[in-house]
């Protein structure tokens, strides 16, 4: 069975640092592009950072470039997200997905999603 499970989040305050985990299970990482999503209660979802080559080349939101990094580690079979610098407006779900390549949409595949609550 293929799966994406995330870990990692937490609380902290502003400024503060934290890293996610996506692990891939049942399927290998390097044959898709993935994608961190974070949507926070009462607003639209918003993709965060992805891949547009299989674990090469990435894009970033405007909201978070500079501050969050993605990777991916093909021998442990999983995608980061370094988040620096955060900031309130940060809290929110965050979670992983298999995304096209070219147009960054989900194809099916996320996970359940980690908690990240960032506190001034």
């Amino acid at each position: 069975v293929e799966q994406l499970v995330e870990s990692g989040g937490g609380s902290v305050q502003a400024g503060g640092s934290l890293r996610l985990s996506c692990a891939a299970s049942g399927y290998t990482l390097s044959t898709r592009c993935i994608g961190w999503f974070r949507q926070a209660p009462g607003k639209e979802r918003e993709a965060v950072a992805r891949f547009y080559t299989i674990g090469v080349n990435t894009i970033y939101a405007a909201s978070v470039h500079g501050r969050f990094t993605i990777s991916q580690d093909n021998a442990k079979n999983t995608v980061y997200l370094q988040m620096n610098s955060l900031k309130p407006e940060d809290t929110a779900m965050y979670y992983c997905a298999a995304v096209d390549c070219y147009s960054g949409s989900k194809t099916g595949l996320a996970g359940q999603g980690t908690q990240v609550t960032v506190s001034s």
